[in-house]
């Protein structure tokens, strides 16, 4: 059954869903939308995808998007949550792909579906941008001529702008000579403090070390009169000294008679992550494509090569160096199909099989797994595992490959006599189980510490550096995340959290 056919037979399966999962994994604010609407929305975005799957015409996608993009500004959904509704396309449609398609259609497949996700996701995205922008633009200019008309009337206007500043969204601020006397509650809220604890201050305190240059130099230019910049994006720094990316949208006013600058300020971290996963998503889905190539070219001369080594070291009657020099061959046959998998699992997108199954039992089939080589090395074992621990749906297949390459990290890591620790308990406030592996070793350089999740980072001489990304890569399929940490006097330690359902 070819794409066209199973987009086509499958139309309203996929679409309620598509809408099913809207009202259940994305955000309260879609759950709270009617059916009705919500099976509009989304037939019609399916329909304008298939041409452009099928027809490479984009014009129904463009119409789509200029009207959803109203329709979710008017109810107040963020630029994210109709990010992620777009993104469940794929999710939905991927299992069916890979079930009725031949194993050479698939990636092609694939890859019009992502050219067409990655279309809507970015011209949504943009076209968004600019109705917010202009909202905002809207009202700045009616802000600055509310405060410039009524400033004659201050003590009773007063009282009206601070309830209109309060009700947006936004962060809104009002610097005079320096410091703040007006902050609404969006912008406290969004620095950490209380309202009442950000009047009075100096406004740089709120500035990111790396900024206050440009802040300032921007600050004198307004308040000479000199031509500037209205819109301009900084770092800001919160109470618990965060720095986070900010977009400043400023005016000069009078304000109680005198000049001061205000502003509407917003948080732009989602923005500029959604951009950066952007551009990791191609780079990935281009290396990916150039793996995928490589590791089936390699394996199947790979293979050959393997099964005539075995057969020549069981038939001929080898001694001595030259049966050693076959067992060599064999060994390092099976250590390049080792790493074709690894690179075939990072090009391959993850999908899970999800069963309800207990986290200590698969870590001790781990354990059982690497048992010979941690008795080669005379390594100790400390399981510290918490009773009573819930079964989470889990893929026990690829947790174990997960857990397994964490424990050979170790056993590599580790000299003869060397301890691992593994710790599982449970998160009550957080809902969530986690798995801690400690080992003693020799760890990982402290500079090396932001890189060990990017592909092809390694420091062994005989890594792929792929295994901790595929490590990163099953994790976060299933909702969790993993951290690395080095541990005092000497060590790593590795950090699994895999969240509860929402359902007991």
């Amino acid at each position: 059954m070819k794409l066209a056919q199973i987009l086509g037979v499958n139309r309203m399966p996929l679409i309620a869903e598509w809408v099913r999962r809207l009202q259940t994994e994305v955000s309260p604010r879609y759950s709270q939308r009617p059916t009705e609407e919500l099976f509009q929305t989304v037939s019609r975005v399916y329909d304008a995808n298939l041409i452009v799957v099928l027809q490479n015409d984009f014009s129904q996608i463009d119409a789509h998007i200029e009207w959803i993009t109203r329709l979710r500004l008017e109810g107040g959904f963020s630029l994210s949550e109709v990010q992620n509704a777009y993104d469940l396309y794929r999710k939905v449609l991927t299992p069916i792909l890979v079930e009725r398609l031949d194993p050479g259609e698939i990636a092609a497949a694939l890859k019009k579906i992502d050219a067409c996700l990655l279309y809507t996701i970015k011209r949504f995205s943009n076209f968004y941008q600019s109705l917010h922008e202009k909202e905002i633009r809207e009202h700045a200019e009616n802000l600055k001529r509310e405060v410039e008309k009524r400033t004659q009337e201050l003590s009773e206007s007063e009282g009206k702008y601070r309830v209109l500043v309060e009700e947006i969204n936004d962060g809104y601020f009002v610097n005079q000579r320096g410091r703040i006397v007006f902050a609404n509650r969006a912008f406290a809220d969004l620095h950490g403090y209380l309202p009442e604890e950000i009047v009075g201050k100096p406004y740089i305190d709120f500035v990111a070390e790396e900024s206050r240059s440009q802040v300032e130099t921007l600050y004198r230019q307004r308040m000479s009169g000199r031509e500037t910049t209205d819109l301009y994006v900084y770092l800001r720094r919160h109470r618990n000294g965060r720095t986070l990316p900010t977009e400043n949208k400023v005016k000069r006013i009078l304000f109680r008679e005198k000049n001061a600058v205000a502003g509407i300020w917003r948080d732009i971290t989602e923005r500029i992550e959604t951009e950066r996963r952007i551009r990791e998503s191609e780079r990935l889905a281009h290396i990916g494509r150039l793996t995928t190539s490589l590791a089936h070219e390699i394996r199947n001369p790979l293979s050959a090569v393997k099964l005539n080594s075995q057969i020549i070291l069981k038939n001929m009657k080898c001694a001595g160096n030259d049966q050693r020099r076959l067992e060599i061959i064999v060994q390092e046959i099976s250590r390049l199909e080792r790493i074709l998998e690894e690179m075939l699992d990072f090009a391959r997108p993850v999908g899970l099989n999800l069963k309800k199954a207990s986290l200590n039992a698969i870590l001790d089939s781990c354990l059982e797994i690497i048992e010979a080589r941690v008795k080669e090395k005379a390594l100790s074992i400390t399981r510290d595992y918490a009773r009573r621990l819930p079964r989470i749906p889990v893929d026990q297949e690829k947790m174990e490959q997960a857990l397994i390459n964490i424990f050979l990290n170790a056993l590599e890591a580790l000299p003869t006599g060397g301890r691992i620790e593994v710790v599982t308990k449970s998160l009550r406030p957080q809902r969530a189980l986690q798995v801690a592996i400690h080992d003693d070793g020799a760890g990982f350089k402290p500079e090396d510490l932001p890189f060990v999740f990017n592909p092809f980072f390694t420091n062994k001489k005989k890594g792929t550096g792929l295994g901790l990304f595929n490590v990163k890569k099953v994790i976060e399929a299933h909702g969790g995340s993993v951290e690395i940490a080095l541990v005092e006097p000497r060590g790593t330690r590795v950090r699994l959290t895999i969240p509860l359902p929402d359902k007991p």
